[in-house]
């Protein structure tokens, strides 16, 4: 692959390994100091950062459900969509990797079923059963990637889609810690979980599913309330966005 192929691909899995090193990171390492107001600001920061750093590269997805929700509106090609879903899931197992090195160093934590992952039931904190976790992480998903949709369309304020992406991901993980740990990201998900090992691993499933749901949804919806790409009026592109008479970032057949 060329290096133009490859960059895309680099930045997707490199920002799902930072995401999930430094906010998970926030919930294993910080969460008893910080909370869950402290969790959820580090999500949505590292998000923030993150979109302006490699939205130009890739669009920033870093996340499977934002992935489905831009090939359903047609913004990228299913073979960049599979490129992306693999970089993102492997780097949401070498940032879990590197977390789970350095929690391994904090004398007395616990990692086993724990470790940043997502479940319901005993493992939730309001103890939210499997329908009511299902529920909940397709509707905070398809509002984070609604947004991220609407907010790197043509037709946007340019120059805040980060603004607009990284507030959209600290809000849903206000309301999702306490209800389930906030998935909305498989490969977040994904990561944490084969190194917490026991239930997180049985519950994973949701935590996959639910999310590709909620940012299908999103994508659909998206296609009646705003207009397609290319009836927007052509402009300079806003990191996370792309001008209609260029490829979308990561846009390479």
């Amino acid at each position: 692959m060329e290096t133009t192929e490859t960059r895309p691909v680099v930045s997707e899995f490199l920002g799902t390994l930072l995401l999930v090193f430094f906010a998970v990171g926030s919930a294993v390492l910080a969460g008893e100091y910080i909370g869950s107001f402290g969790i959820a600001l580090t999500f949505g920061f590292v998000m923030l950062a993150l979109v302006y750093a490699l939205g130009p590269i890739s669009g920033c997805h870093i996340n499977p459900s934002v992935t489905l929700g831009a090939l359903l509106a047609k913004r990228i090609t299913v073979r960049t969509a599979v490129e992306y879903w693999i970089a993102q899931v492997l780097g949401g197992i070498v940032g879990a990797a590197l977390l789970f090195l350095v929690a391994k160093q904090v004398p007395g934590l616990q990692t086993h079923a724990a470790f940043g992952s997502n479940g319901w039931g005993d493992r939730s904190a309001v103890h939210i059963n499997l329908g009511g976790a299902f529920v909940a992480e397709i509707v905070m998903t398809f509002l984070f990637v609604f947004v991220v949709l609407g907010a790197t369309h043509n037709k946007a304020v340019k120059g805040f889609a980060g603004l607009a992406i990284g507030l959209a991901l600290a809000t849903v993980h206000l309301i999702g810690v306490p209800l389930d740990g906030t998935g909305v990201n498989p490969a977040r998900s994904i990561g944490p979980a084969l190194f917490a090992g026991g239930a997180a691993i049985t519950q994973l499933w949701l935590f996959i599913v639910a999310p590709l749901i909620g940012g299908a949804l999103a994508a659909v919806v998206h296609q009646v309330t705003h207009p397609p790409q290319e009836e927007a009026a052509p402009e300079k592109a806003a990191p996370g966005e792309s001008a209609p008479d260029e490829p979308a970032p990561g846009d390479r057949v």
